[in-house]
């Protein structure tokens, strides 16, 4: 699932789109098959920005319209760490899995079709990928998207670190004379037994 992150305006960026997947669907309706499109759009920037976006319509320009469409409303901001990611990840999406790992400059993109759409509009130029379980375009593009927005900046997170030791949230302290009452204890079978031998005799 992806976390919510701060809001990106899509029209003040360079984005440039690629088209993964268009694929075909036919509905069996009473007066015959209708056919339509579902195409899964990737757009980015190339420079940390990226966002995903799935269209349907009967025709494929229109499809494709409406996932950008979408995937400008779902863009996320990427941490880079040069020419590769700061750290790795493992990400889902229903039955895939992709691993995102950091590489060494050189190393290129290493990824399959649907992951590297993602990895490559991300800006990210060094990276190692590995893709399990569903090899769906669909689900493999979600799972590499996600894991994308699950990568943090070192800087950011030590920054938080420092204002939390630094400013420590202040806990509330019970008020005098306000105690809570205790839980009654269980008492012994013999003692039970002794008090139900007295209330009957």
């Amino acid at each position: 699932m992806v976390t919510q992150q701060e809001r990106i305006n899509p029209e003040a960026l360079a984005l440039s789109e690629r088209v993964v997947k268009i694929s075909r669907v036919a509905k069996v309706v009473k007066g015959g098959r209708h056919l339509s499109f579902s195409a899964v759009v990737v757009i980015g920037d190339g420079a940390g920005h990226v966002g995903v976006g799935m269209g349907k319509a009967d025709a494929v320009p229109d499809a494709v319209r409406k996932g950008v469409v979408e995937a400008k409303k779902n863009m996320i901001r990427v941490p880079l760490k040069g020419s590769t990611i700061p750290h790795e990840v493992v990400a889902y999406a229903d039955a895939s899995q992709v691993m995102l790992k950091p590489a060494g400059p050189g190393t290129g993109v290493i990824a399959g079709g649907a992951v590297r759409a993602v990895v490559e509009l991300a800006g990210v130029k060094d990276i190692l990928t590995k893709a399990r379980g569903s090899t769906n375009p669909v689900n493999a593009v979600k799972a590499a998207f996600n894991g994308l927005a699950m990568l943090k900046d070192p800087q950011e997170v030590l920054a938080k670190r420092r204002q939390l030791v630094e400013n420590p949230p202040v806990r509330r302290q019970p008020k005098q004379g306000q105690r809570k009452p205790r839980p009654p204890q269980a008492q012994p079978p013999q003692q039970q037994q002794q008090q139900v031998a007295a209330q009957n005799g």
